[in-house]
């Protein structure tokens, strides 16, 4: 298998620079490569459509401050770093898990929305998806403090790609819970801890919350909630949920990470296994066994 970093950083600086007459369609062939990211989305996606509801870079204002942006990250080895981060990761994975079946994985790094005030304040300029197998997706802003992280970012999504590649866990739309976001989001967090240690490795929305027993107790009592489309609230919190016109459930931003890090952390230390070796771990087991009752 192999891991391919797409160039965004040309893709992007063409796209900035063109009139803005053409910059839809420069955009939609860069985000091509990951079309299959939605291939369980019904009907035809709208790639363009996609990145413009999820905080990706503008392509009709801030064109001067994404250039900056990019340059910022380019002269920061971005994209080098990524993929000596991922290929040494695999390496950890494939050496944790015997017959691990890892899919080509193609990674797309895009610049995020400057003038988005969730994703540049509750998101603090970062998100990722992993999910789907075989496809990464990190949507960025280079604050210094992510750049530190992109190596601990990468492996992060990572972790998520190869728990959910055939042969691991079902990621089931309707019936997927609450409880198995946050164990993935919680191995996925101590897999780069293994890697870069916990200063980097934790996911920086998480982190305020990490100690607050309060916020643990409340993401536990909604661990059987089911269902895609109720997990932002239980996992990314309030914030996240009010942004996509959901339900709010009394939660913090990135309460599901912190919660999913104290259960993770806990059963790792009680069994003894590596974040890589438990790359496939029974989210059910691993509660039970973190709160005492496996």
């Amino acid at each position: 298998m192999s891991i391919t970093v797409l160039d965004t950083y040309s893709a992007m600086r063409r796209i900035l620079l063109a009139p803005v007459a053409d910059r839809a369609d420069l955009l939609r062939s860069m985000l091509e490569p990951i079309r299959g990211m939605y291939r369980h989305h019904p009907g035809e996606v709208d790639l363009v459509a996609v990145h413009l509801q999820t905080s990706g870079f503008p392509i009709d204002r801030d064109e001067e401050r994404c250039l900056d942006a990019l340059e910022t990250l380019a002269a920061a080895g971005a994209w080098q770093r990524m993929r000596r981060a991922l290929d040494d990761a695999l390496a950890v994975l494939l050496e944790a898990t015997p017959g691990l079946e890892a899919p080509d994985i193609t990674v797309l790094l895009v610049l995020g929305d400057p003038g988005d005030e969730h994703f540049m304040g509750p998101c603090k300029g970062l998100t990722g998806f992993g999910g789907i197998s075989g496809q990464i997706a990190i949507t960025f802003w280079p604050f210094p403090e992510n750049v530190e992280r992109l190596e601990a970012t990468a492996v992060h999504e990572l972790h998520h790609n190869l728990r959910f590649s055939p042969g691991g866990v079902v990621w089931d739309p309707m019936t997927v819970t609450v409880g198995e976001h946050i164990v993935s989001e919680g191995l996925a967090d101590a897999f780069a801890r293994q890697l870069y240690g916990d200063e980097l490795g934790h996911a920086r929305i998480g982190v305020p919350h990490l100690g607050d027993d309060e916020v643990f107790a409340k993401v536990l009592t909604g661990l059987d909630v089911t269902g895609m489309q109720n997990l932002t609230a239980w996992v990314h919190g309030d914030p996240s949920a009010e942004r996509f016109g959901l339900t709010p459930v009394g939660l913090p931003m990135g309460a599901g990470y912190a919660a999913g890090n104290r259960l993770v952390d806990a059963y790792l230390a009680a069994t003894g296994r590596t974040a890589a070796q438990a790359l496939h771990a029974d989210s059910s087991q691993v509660v039970a066994v973190a709160l005492g009752r496996g």
